[in-house]
């Protein structure tokens, strides 16, 4: 006859839970943080000391590769082309993705569906495909080597389409329809009532738009050959050239160009947390 075990107190089952739960997700943030230092420990190594697992491990503080680095584009102009390019991207976005989201998730007219169901079947083309048309639609208008290739191109997010109209589907219908009889106009009832609501769901746009265009290289890169109005990422090109790639100012320049929107992103964090979590009623409904 065997004897039975006694069983495990709660509270110190729950501790082991929690410890585990915790030694994972230092693991998990010590594997996403590697490639960060990895970029770091190279920034610092010379070019001879870049393909060795020890000297990436432990770098050897070379910090005049950042002078280099520096000197070699010119980085001001192009974090001035960034921004002014990614802020000029969002505004468009926020403004296609409220109007668009709006008519879909609120208006009733005819052929709704089958337009926003072509609209979503943009996400299913490579971008890839469409380079060659669209370096032939810019030349015949003009716009190569210009701020409007960069910005009028990605100023409509199907993304931000679809997700401010299912935020618009989340909410009572009630409210519109109440607008409505007491004689709001269509842009009244936007403007007032469902700009407020969906702010969330802007922010979010905003910040997804923001990344993509300050980490655009090909589009850029294609369609601009003129420093003067280039993006950052364009400029870290300048570090491959016929004799190979320069590693080590290669790394220390994505470090400067990284470090500005890391910032940007860790400050509004918590913005960004609080509109996934209001807007993920939105899209379940």
């Amino acid at each position: 006859m065997t004897l039975a075990q006694p069983p495990v107190p709660r509270g110190r089952s729950q501790r082991s839970r929690g410890a585990v739960r915790r030694v994972v997700a230092v693991l998990v943030g010590l594997l996403f943080l590697f490639p960060f230092y990895y970029i770091v420990a190279t920034s610092l190594n010379s070019a001879s000391q870049s393909s060795s697992l020890s000297d990436v491990l432990l770098p050897h503080w070379h910090w005049e590769n950042y002078g280099r680095a520096w000197a070699a584009a010119p980085w001001p102009r192009l974090f001035l082309n960034t921004v002014l390019i990614g802020a000029c991207t969002v505004v468009l976005a926020m403004a296609t993705s409220l109007l668009a989201g709006f008519a879909f998730g609120v208006m009733r007219f005819r052929g709704r569906g089958f337009l926003f169901t072509l609209v979503m079947a943009v996400m299913m083309v490579p971008g890839t495909v469409l380079i060659i048309p669209d370096y032939l639609i810019a030349t015949d208008i003009h716009w190569l080597d210009t701020y409007w290739i960069q910005i009028v191109p990605w100023g409509a997010s199907v993304f931000g389409i679809f997700l401010v109209r299912q935020f618009f589907l989340g909410l009572p219908a009630e409210l519109f329809d109440a607008a409505e009889l007491d004689g709001a106009t269509r842009f009244r009832m936007l403007w007032s009532i469902g700009l407020p609501l969906v702010r969330p769901a802007l922010l979010i746009i905003a910040l997804q738009v923001f990344l993509a265009s300050w980490n655009s290289f090909l589009w850029p890169f294609i369609m601009t050959q003129d420093p003067n109005v280039q993006p950052v990422e364009v400029g870290l090109a300048a570090f491959a050239g016929a004799e190979g790639t320069d590693y080590p100012g290669l790394a220390a320049a994505v470090v400067f160009t990284t470090v500005p929107v890391l910032a940007f992103f860790l400050v509004l964090q918590r913005h960004f947390v609080t509109g996934a979590m209001s807007t993920a009623g939105g899209v379940r409904g």
